[in-house]
This record gives structure tokens, sequence and C-alpha cells, in this order.
């Protein structure tokens, strides 16, 4: 697999005269490159950042935006040492920028995709278990369908930002905060109460959440707030929390599993977590009538990549798979 360039222009960009036009200080560009630096320049809100991530010097796409503003007729950035941010006209214009690339690479992948298939580079970041039990043993899968297609594949926890770390997609369990993105479900993630028999042994079985004033529970601190989840399950269609006691915080699903291994208290897991562990025996689940809601996953990725052709077919196989095998190991748990 090749790992491919360290400063690559996007694929969308490659097809045009854009990296030689703008070399020359952006002189007689066409305006759907324009388009796409201002674009690149609004979302990373630092012209700095936006040519790093366009793989253009900086002074090129200053020109560029240069040149748009005088063929607009207005001011589109407000520009400090800081940050850059549109104006009431520039924030209009990405609107409609967003549409007007959305609609070119549309048209041009209607022939350019029908004979090749979709190719280049996919930088993807996962929730790192998820990536490590469920995603990567299913490439294999997924290359040979798309043999044009490489994947850069990040496994982590924490919240990123995808301009900044250079990600074209990013899979994140819970509800989304970020602004500007698209969402594309993948579905729910089943939570289930497990606790290992070295800890029932000694504690009992809880049989209602009403039982859990006398038990421990291995505490989960998010990675990115700090904040302690709540123990929570569902009561026909409303969500109940209860504050819980445990001597162990924990903030990250690696050590949640080993703590909760080793006797220190109950957890709430996703079941495709802890399959293994069930199966063998070294944890079982509890209170199955009071699960957790499921956690919702979605795909974000920036609009103006609503369109790629590389996201929209890894899309499509990681809705089928997640829904495949997160359905398999909720069936097997029961």
């Amino acid at each position: 697999m090749s790992a491919g360039p360290t400063n690559c222009i996007p694929c969308e960009m490659r097809d045009t005269t854009v990296s030689r036009t703008l070399a020359k200080a952006g002189a007689n560009v066409d305006r759907i490159d324009l388009f796409r630096v201002f674009a690149r320049v609004v979302e990373c809100a630092n012209f700095t950042r936006a040519a790093d991530t366009l793989g253009l010097p900086r002074s090129s796409v200053s020109a560029a935006i240069q040149e748009l503003e005088g063929r607009i007729g207005a001011r589109l950035l407000h520009r400090t040492t800081r940050k850059v941010s549109p104006t009431q006209d520039g924030a209009a214009l990405y609107e409609r920028c967003l549409r007007l690339i959305a609609d070119v690479e549309e048209t041009e992948n209607l022939f350019r995709q029908t004979s090749v298939g979709p190719g280049g580079v996919l930088r993807i970041d996962v929730p790192g278990r998820i990536g490590r039990l469920i995603i990567a043993p299913a490439l294999p899968e997924f290359l040979a369908s798309y043999p044009r297609i490489d994947i850069t594949l990040s496994l982590t926890d924490r919240t990123i930002d995808l301009i900044e770390e250079r990600v074209d997609c990013v899979l994140r369990v819970g509800k989304p905060h970020e602004s500007g993105m698209i969402a594309r479900p993948m579905g729910d993630l089943p939570l289930i109460n497990v606790a290992s028999p070295l800890y029932l042994s000694q504690h009992g079985r809880p049989c209602t959440p009403g039982d859990m004033t006398t038990q421990q529970v291995v505490q989960y601190a998010s990675p990115t707030s700090g904040r302690i989840a709540p123990w929570e399950w569902l009561d026909g269609d409303t969500v109940r929390t209860l504050t819980t006691q445990g001597r162990v915080t924990v903030n990250s699903a690696e050590a949640y599993i080993a703590c909760c291994l080793a006797g220190l208290g109950l957890i709430q897991i996703p079941a495709y977590d802890v399959q293994q562990h069930l199966h063998a025996g070294e944890l079982i689940e509890v209170m199955p009538e009071y699960r957790a809601a499921p956690m919702p996953m979605n795909l974000l990725y920036l609009h103006r990549q609503h369109l790629s052709r590389r996201v929209q077919v890894f899309a499509d196989w990681l809705d089928a798979l997640l829904k495949r095998q997160l359905i398999c190991d909720l069936d097997e748990t029961k």
C-alpha cells in the first residue's frame, strides 16, 4: 500500500491547473479553483493552514483570495494576526461555493469513475477498539473491492480537527457536536452491563438499578472533558441515571475493561468490546432488562467532501460492516 505524498493536493484539485496557476501568483485562475481555495481558507480560518492542506505556497493562496475579491468586487475575509473569518459577503459566498464545487465534482465524477472506479488516499479516524476489532480485520475486503484506494487509518479516542490533521472522515460514537459537518448515521451501538465472576462472588449480583447503592462501579471519565459518565438505563423510552460509587476512575476503554476483569466493579460497555470475555466466562452480563440506551454512531466529513467518491464508497461499506458486526455481537451475548 503506497503512503502517498506528504502534502498532496486533494483529488478534486489534481485534474485542474490550479497548482500550476496559483504558483504563478493567481493570474487568470478559473473561478472554480478560486472558489476551492476560498472555501479551504474559510474552513481552516488561517492562510498558512489552508496552504499546507492544499500543498500550495501561502503566497499563492493569498494571491488567489485577492484575485477572487477583485472579481467579486467585495471584501470576503476579515484578517487578523491570529485568525481569518468571513465577512457577511464572504459567508454568503462560502455557502454558494460549496454548492457550486459539489455540482462540478458530481459532473466530473459521472464520467471519471464509471470505468476505473474511485482512487487515491483515503484518510480516516475511528475509535481505537472499533478500529482494531472490527474495521481493520475487514479492510482486506474493502481494498479488494476498490484496488485504486489506499487507506490511512488513525485510531484515536479523542476529538480531532479534520482539517488540521488532514482527515477525510471520522467515525464518532455519541451525539456529534461539531458544526459545519455532514453527519451520516451509522446505526446504534448497543451497550450492556457486565462484571467479573470474582466481583459478583464478593459483592453479589445486582438485579435492578435499585441494587446499585451497594455496588462498586469502575468510573469512566471522558478523555476530552474529564466528565464522569453516570450509570444509565432505559425505562421505556425514558433514560434514567444515577450516581454510583467506585474507587477507580479510568479514561480509556482498554483500562475500563481491564479493571472490570480484575474485579474492581461493574461497567457499561459496548457488547462487541467484551464478546470474547463473555464467551470465555471472564465477564458476565447483569441486569439485561436495564441496559443503557444505545449510542448513535456517525461518520463525519466536511461539506467540501460531500460528493467525494472515495468517502461515499467507504461510508457505504462501513455502514454495512458495522450493522452486520454489531447486530451479530449483540445477538451472541443473549
